[in-house]
């Protein structure tokens, strides 16, 4: 026992110090495309035995595309399922159908299923509810009830419709024979104009229309609309003084105000250090303390 321990140790201590020295380097060495792992196993797992769970998981899926199913397309119209269409087998082939079996192997004889028929084209793919019923159904000779006859009879057109007229009638006798009033005839007269756009600017009034009179209502209508109390025309640009404006004399305030200020000449102030001269008062006013105040300057 000592010496297999020891050896099994002696044995183990290279791939324990292997091990070791890969994680504590923290990349293995390993080259791609090669079979071996890119972290060498531990002991425990290199010791470790599968649970059955485990070994039944790891089994490959059986291959049934094996023999005459090799390469067969079983998934082409399937939509997934395993294809229906393969070898029967002989047992199959010798077996008997029930008669259940034979009762829905059985195909549908009704003809209105045939392809192409007239009932299916405003049917939407349902069955045609027209058939023909024979006469030795039960329910052929049978009545229909007065509501149902009620609700077959079409909708009635209103009483007073009058369908439409043809474009071209027939014009009646009386309109053929009748023959137009004075008036009619002078309104069917057409106006006689002289040829261009415009019509002449004179053009005869009748005597009765130049001794018309007109009545007082017409008289008040055509009457021109004043003008309001205190209106007043606009101004000319250009009016005619009057003769008082022109022989009035101006007051002494006025001249005073129309006479121009004298100023000396700016070349000659820019020499002059008593250009201005101040009041006597000014020379002797005091300064109050606000003022003296806010005379003084900011010392920043």
């Amino acid at each position: 026992m000592g010496k297999s321990a020891t050896r099994s140790n002696s044995a183990a201590g290279p791939i324990n110090s292997e091990y070791d020295r890969i994680r504590t380097r923290g990349r293995p060495e390993q080259s791609w495309g090669t079979q071996e792992t890119m972290w060498p196993l531990s002991r425990a797992t290199q010791s470790a035995t599968a649970s059955t769970r485990v070994g039944a998981l790891a089994q490959p899926k059986r291959n049934f595309q094996t023999g005459v199913h090799l390469n067969r397309p079983l998934w082409q119209y399937s939509c997934g399922r395993t294809s229906a269409l393969s070898l029967v087998d002989a047992n199959a082939m010798q077996g008997a159908a029930s008669d259940r079996v034979q009762q829905l192997a059985v195909a549908k004889t009704y003809p209105q299923h045939l392809p192409n028929r007239y009932e299916f084209m405003y049917s939407c793919g349902r069955v045609s509810p027209i058939w023909d019923v024979s006469a030795c159904s039960p329910a052929a000779p049978s009545e229909p009830r007065p509501r149902t006859v009620d609700l077959s009879v079409h909708k009635r057109p209103h009483p007073l419709f009058q369908p439409e007229r043809s474009v071209p009638w027939e014009v009646s006798t009386s309109a053929k024979t009748h023959r137009p009033s004075g008036r009619t005839q002078d309104l069917s007269t057409p106006k006689l104009r002289a040829e261009g756009l415009f019509r002449e600017p004179q053009w005869p009034v009748p005597e009765t229309a130049l001794n018309a009179v007109a009545s007082p209502r017409c008289t008040e209508l055509a009457r021109a609309k004043s003008l309001a109390d205190g209106f007043q025309h606009a101004r000319e640009i250009q009016w005619p003084v009057s003769k008082a404006a022109r022989r009035a004399t101006a007051s002494g305030r006025l001249n005073d105000l129309a006479t121009p200020i004298q100023r000396v000449n700016m070349n000659v102030l820019q020499f002059n250090p008593d250009a201005f001269q101040v009041k006597p008062l000014a020379l002797k006013a005091q300064l109050s303390s606000r003022v003296a105040e806010l005379a003084t300057p900011i010392n920043r």
